[in-house]
């Protein structure tokens, strides 16, 4: 039986304490020695694309970027009430003196975006295609989503440094989660009529997909768009503590330097900036 006694002790101290930590920490040691090619690779990947965004954001005059995003807005809401609100919160920002700030934690929240869904969906549509895939999946998702986001800095830093890259890195895996879950429920709940449908009609896999589920699960797939949005800005302040800048970064001063005056204006800029990207992309109801 001493081998038993050797797998108990791998995995229990002599105390009898589950080494959590311990695995944990041997994990992240290993990765740090096979893999630091890939996390290097990673980094330069989201680094480029963190530049290529704040590039496209503060190029351009404050001013012609607002219009920009009223003409954005116009265009998938058709409301000149919810342009004039995007109007009036971009030029708020702009008038608080918090346009830099903004830029970085926009740019922060759109590259997290594109990388949540584009894994998220694609996830989402295998899982509401497997179901035991996403059975699998579902403990996972929660544990993302319930582990204090404190402790995703702690690899993010060991593996990319300081910078936006880990901070980019925690607001994906805090985020991910929320589109896998909206695109599986939005592709799950297609009717079973138009999907029977389809199958008369003798669509194949990807037809059945790509012309029935994915029109059905738009909805659903743009509410786990907003949401990803809405958890990414969240995380502005929390990832300033790696050096991602933003607006967190005033928020950070206020706290540490006891001033409300700061702390209030940086809040109220995320609010402005929460509200204008939420009226920019949610779903448009059809009169």
């Amino acid at each position: 039986m001493e081998w038993f006694h050797r797998i108990i002790a791998y995995f229990v101290d002599d105390d009898g304490k589950i080494r959590i930590g311990d695995g944990a920490e041997a994990t992240v040691d290993w990765l740090k020695t096979h893999a630091a090619g890939f996390f290097d690779w990673l980094s330069m990947v989201m680094e480029t694309l963190i530049d290529a965004v704040l590039w496209l954001l503060q190029t351009p005059p404050p001013l012609v970027l607002i219009l920009i995003f009223v003409a954005l807005t116009w265009g998938l809401q058709r409301s000149w009430k919810k342009c004039l609100i995007v109007a009036l919160g971009m030029l708020f920002i702009l008038n608080q003196d918090y346009w830099e700030d903004t830029t970085e934690t926009l740019s922060l929240i759109l590259v997290s975006c594109i990388v949540c869904m584009g894994i998220g969906v694609p996830l989402g549509i295998l899982a509401a295609r497997k179901r035991w895939i996403y059975s699998g999946m579902e403990p996972v998702l929660d544990l993302m989503q319930t582990l204090p986001t404190f402790v995703y800095l702690i690899p993010a830093v060991i593996f990319f440094g300081l910078g936006m890259v880990p901070g980019l890195i925690a607001t994906v895996i805090f985020a991910l989660p929320a589109s896998i879950r909206l695109t599986y429920l939005g592709i799950s709940s297609t009717p079973t009529a138009l999907t029977e449908a389809a199958e008369a009609f003798g669509a194949t896999s990807f037809q059945k997909l790509w012309k029935v589920e994915l029109p059905a699960a738009f909805p659903q797939i743009m509410v786990g768009l907003n949401q990803t949005i809405m958890l990414s800005l969240s995380m502005v302040v929390i990832a300033t503590l790696v050096g991602a800048g933003g607006l967190g970064t005033p928020v950070m001063n206020g706290l540490n330097r006891m001033k409300p005056d700061l702390g209030f204006e940086s809040g109220f800029v995320i609010v402005a900036l929460a509200t204008v990207l939420r009226l920019m992309l949610e779903v448009r109801k059809e009169n």
